[in-house]
């Protein structure tokens, strides 16, 4: 099966091609490198020995897309295009309508050009908003607090559509819950242009010297610390839920799972857990709530488990000590 993987340099695109090749798949990656970087590509292939093709370009280029299509006999898609920081979309909604929507449309235009009948979607727990009943489940009611939620529920609209009027196409829409952690071989991991919109990167950028603390968001929340509670899955895990659901026979129409691991930690159950796992001190401060954030989200996984067969094993300490070997591992690289 030759899968076309568009953000496939990003942070779970990555992990993703790692585990495709892994099993023996054939990968066609597209990025453009906005939020990930070019060296992913060499390192991708010292982990798994096996080569891949690649195409520098964005996917809200119709015109160059289409001759990755013309290029390659694509079987399926996995789209990660997206921009995903939440507060940058609260300040620059235009920015991530337009990418966010844009390139899921390009890819649909395509599919139906080529006959790619199916697409997996890197959807979120974001669409959820401040959920009304813990864990939450697939037909939870949608509800977003910001613009990077809102892109999501739209993609998802817009999926369901295309395959509603085009019988024999299948979306799969895969609601990410928190993705952290690295690949065991310390190469590949979280490693965000800028200062880190998401917890772990941030807290290791902090246990590594490269900011002086973490600043945490909101210490009166409903929870049992008062921080943000959020189900938190490793990377690979998250990785091996595409796996599984391009293996299930193509069935036509829309399909919705949550990935993530069933558990909600608090921000600083992280932090602790990572000090622990870790054996260093990651300094934080209380700031003020940021806007857009809820209090708790963690998912009923069981629609996964049934009919994926998806079964997260990663622990909350793999995270945190894969996490830390990714940077350990990157900063002996540089000193080189």
């Amino acid at each position: 099966m030759k899968v076309l993987v568009v953000g496939g340099c990003g942070y779970i695109g990555s992990h993703t091609v790692v585990e495709l090749l892994k099993n023996g798949e054939e990968v066609v990656v597209v990025d453009n490198f906005s939020n990930s970087k070019r060296d992913v590509l060499d390192k991708i292939k010292k982990i798994t020995g096996k080569e891949f093709t690649f195409y520098e370009m964005d996917a809200t280029d119709k015109e160059g897309m289409r001759t990755v299509f013309e290029k390659e006999t694509i079987d399926s898609i996995i789209h990660f295009a997206g921009y995903k920081a939440v507060g940058e979309s609260v300040s620059k909604p235009l920015l991530y309508y337009r990418n966010n929507l844009l390139s899921t449309i390009v890819l649909l235009e395509l599919m139906k050009e080529f006959s790619v009948k199916r697409i997996v979607f890197s959807s979120s727990a974001t669409v959820y908003g401040a959920p009304e009943k813990l864990p939450i489940r697939e037909n939870a009611k949608i509800s977003t607090t910001n613009p990077y939620g809102e892109t999501k529920v739209m993609c998802e609209k817009i999926l369901s559509d295309f395959v509603r009027v085009n019988p024999g196409y299948e979306a799969i829409l895969l609601r990410y819950f928190n993705p952290i952690g690295a690949d065991e071989s310390g190469l590949i991991g979280e490693n965000p242009n800028g200062i880190p919109n998401n917890l772990m990167p941030y807290i290791v950028k902090v246990a590594n010297h490269d900011l002086e603390c973490l600043h945490v968001f909101g210490n009166d929340y409903d929870t049992p610390d008062g921080t943000g509670v959020r189900d938190y899955v490793h990377v690979t895990d998250l990785a091996n839920g595409h796996i599984l659901a391009l293996q299930k026979p193509l069935e036509e129409g829309v399909h919705i799972y949550n990935l993530g691991t069933g558990e909600g930690y608090s921000v600083l159950d992280i932090v602790h857990a990572f000090e622990k796992a870790n054996g260093v001190t990651v300094p934080y401060v209380i700031e003020e709530r940021r806007p857009g954030d809820i209090a708790s989200c963690y998912a009923d996984i069981t629609k996964a488990k049934e009919e994926l067969g998806y079964l997260p094993n990663k622990t909350l300490e793999d995270m945190c000590r894969s996490a830390w070997n990714f940077v350990k591992t990157e900063t002996k690289t540089e000193e080189k």
